[in-house]
């Protein structure tokens, strides 16, 4: 019974191993002093000036979930484009209507200015 387990607990025991022993390895062999390259601010070019705790506007993210939202929306076309041959007039139809209610939507957002940045 016990020995049906063994091939799981050896994918277990590896997967801990490839997972946690690069971590480890960099960890132990890599330089331990930073210089003060190395802690310089990256990306934005210039320090910090505010807490990392600042507020954000909350029209970002309503932009951000907006995208969310519409782009794994748009990701349900692939699949249906390429199986609306085996799907028939009922795909067909199922589709437009999820388009509709897409588009609805879209404009519903547009019309409260939901995409507009000022």
């Amino acid at each position: 019974m016990l020995e049906n387990y063994l091939p799981i607990l050896v994918f277990i025991v590896l997967g801990i191993l490839f997972g946690v022993g690069p971590i480890l390895l960099g960890y132990l062999l890599g330089p331990q002093k930073p210089d003060s390259e190395k802690n310089s601010p990256y990306e934005c070019g210039f320090e910090a000036f505010e807490d990392a705790r600042m507020k954000f506007d909350v029209r970002f993210y309503l932009v951000a979930i907006l995208f969310i939202i519409f782009d794994l929306e748009i990701a349900f076309l692939f699949p249906w484009a390429i199986a609306l041959d085996e799907i028939g007039s009922f795909g067909l139809f199922s589709m437009a209507i999820f388009l509709i209610i897409l588009v609805v939507g879209f404009i519903y957002e547009w019309r409260k200015g939901a995409l507009e940045w000022e």
